[in-house]
């Protein structure tokens, strides 16, 4: 929701909902009409669908230090190739338990998780910041193919990688090769 509304109150969070609420208000007291001129002079759209996904940063816990530090930040600069739990448990130098207990007590979420998150946010950093073809953006995250990549970012933002990009796209036409971009 862009913003709420219990009888005489109102309330929104953040910027672009307060100004979803002030044309309800306006809405709500003079009519579609003058919130329509209202929206137009702000340069803003009339009416915004408010069921859509919140744009944040989905943040995993603070990570706490520790042991599995050094196999997070190697498993980040390697989200390209096929990471299981075992190749990350060998990197760690310890067994897949010990790595499972330790990884969710520094990181608050088990390895795969992690993993997935990971790889999520660098597609959507790619998606923002190159055009690639999707299949070529989900192999240079490790999702594999495009399909899993439409998987994962939907459920995430609510948005197909299309509309991702071009909802955010920072550089318009911008290419560059995965290789540059990755690294």
């Amino acid at each position: 929701m862009l913003y709420v509304q219990d009888g005489r109150y109102v309330t929104s969070s953040g910027y672009a909902a307060g100004i979803d609420l002030c044309l309800h208000v306006v809405r709500t007291d003079y009519g579609a009409a003058v919130a329509n001129e209202v929206a137009r002079q702000a340069l803003v759209a009339p009416v915004r669908p408010g069921g859509q996904t919140q744009f944040t940063q989905t943040p995993l816990p603070p990570e706490r230090g520790g042991a599995c530090g050094d196999t997070r930040g190697w498993a980040t600069r390697n989200l390209d190739k096929p990471l299981t739990l075992t190749g990350l448990a060998r990197h760690a130098g310890v067994s897949v338990r010990t790595l499972t207990r330790r990884f969710h007590a520094e990181s608050g979420v088990s390895p795969l998780q992690w993993l997935l998150h990971q790889r999520v946010e660098r597609a959507k950093e790619l998606l923002e910041t190159i055009t690639l073809p999707m299949d070529q953006v989900a192999q240079a995250c490790g999702l594999g193919t495009a399909d899993s990549l439409r998987a994962h970012l939907v459920r995430r933002t609510g948005l197909t990688p299309s509309a991702y990009r071009t909802q955010f796209n920072r550089l318009g036409t911008g290419t560059a090769s995965v290789t540059s971009s990755v690294a």
